[in-house]
């Protein structure tokens, strides 16, 4: 069954939540035998699937508890074969966005962003997933015995997901852009590198800069929009 992907943009009071009907056993149908668990909304669309592997499928919306003083936090976006895939959001209790962020085989891959409860843009991240099929990358590095040349390294990555391209980091009040860091393969440029960050002009400090397009197009799809209940289903063990 196709699931409505404008569905997945309802703020906290708005867009989908996970209040449970009821619970309901389903027999003999083709459908409900292709899922061992699953979550259906009030117009038949399914999401939470779990397949017959135990693997997590398709569309989900998942509700994280506080946990040691840090806060709770709901996030939905996109499994495939219990990975995280594509673009996945996240919201503080009250439905505020707190990240955009990219996924790919279940690693963070490619830019980040992160956000205020006012919906001002904080940070952005850039980072690269590591095929675990070729954990191998070759960067460049200054050649010690001679500084105006650089020398082609082969090296291994440890970690599935590593740092890549620029970060980025806003003060929120003004939004003005405080300082860029630069990564390459996981590995941090030095300051006289390419990469560091453009001062900014003072007509930039005197404006408070807007918010991302990204977040003023989700609150002007979203607004108005009402809860939407869901009902569970579950088959087998």
């Amino acid at each position: 069954m196709q699931f409505n992907a404008s569905c997945l943009k309802y703020r906290h009071t708005m867009k989908l939540t996970f209040i449970t009907l009821c619970l309901t056993f389903i027999g003999q149908s083709a459908f409900a035998q292709q899922w061992l668990s699953y979550a259906m909304l009030e117009n038949g669309d399914t999401i939470n699937r779990v397949d017959s592997k135990k693997m997590k499928q398709g569309v989900w919306l998942a509700r994280v508890a506080e946990l040691r003083g840090e806060p709770g936090y709901e996030e939905e976006g996109t499994y495939r074969d219990d990975k995280k895939e594509g673009i996945w959001r996240r919201f503080n209790p009250q439905g505020d966005m707190l990240a955009i962020e990219q996924y790919k085989r279940g690693f963070r891959d490619g830019k980040q962003m992160y956000f205020t409860m006012m919906g001002e843009l904080l940070r952005e991240e850039s980072w690269r997933s590591v095929d675990p099929e070729n954990p191998y990358d070759t960067i460049d590095v200054p050649d010690l015995n001679n500084p105006m040349l650089t020398l082609s390294k082969v090296i291994k990555h440890e970690a599935a997901e590593v740092k890549h391209g620029p970060w980025k980091y806003f003060d929120p009040t003004t939004g003005m852009l405080m300082r860029t860091e630069n990564y390459i393969s996981g590995q941090k440029e030095k300051p006289g590198m390419s990469g560091q960050a453009s001062t900014p002009t003072s007509a930039d400090a005197e404006k408070k800069k807007p918010k991302p397009s990204a977040v003023e197009e989700w609150e002007k799809k979203n607004a108005g929009k009402k809860k939407v209940a869901v009902r569970d289903g579950r088959t087998g063990g």
